[in-house]
Order: structure tokens, then sequence, then C-alpha cells
């Protein structure tokens, strides 16, 4: 599973460690990345996404219908 939210569009970011010493090393911060099955009354289905724990509250907020909406309008397969 790659670390991407279908909602956000979250990516992991890359950069760099440095050290006491100032050695730099490279490292990467990955989103926190879940997969959750939601009920769109809409389609009359679940549906599994991957999503963040924002994306989480984004589906909070507006609702899953709308956000699946946005998927679908979007070209994503849900």
């Amino acid at each position: 599973m790659s670390a991407h939210c279908q909602v956000t569009g979250t990516r992991p970011g890359f950069g760099k460690s440095v050290s006491h010493s100032h050695r730099r090393t490279s490292r990467r911060w990955n989103p926190n990345i879940q997969r959750k099955t939601y009920f769109v009354p809409s389609l009359r289905r679940r549906v599994t996404l991957t999503v963040s724990t924002k994306g989480i509250k984004v589906i909070d907020r507006d609702g899953i219908d709308a956000v699946a909406a946005r998927l679908i309008a979007r070209g994503e397969r849900i």
C-alpha cells in the first residue's frame, strides 16, 4: 500500500536528517495512512479508502457522500 491519501492527496515528504556533527542522511516523513471502509448511501455499497488521519476528519466534517462525489468527479476509482 503506497503512502498516499485518496482524500487529501498527502504524500510522503523527503528531506535530510542532520546529526550533531552535521552529517546529512536522507529520510522520509510518511503520512499516517489508514485503510477505512465506509458505507456510501448514494452508491448503496461499501467503499474502502486509504486515507490519512486528516482525510478522516475531512470525511467526518463534509460527509462521505460529498467526499465520494469529489473522488468520482476527479476520476479516481473507489
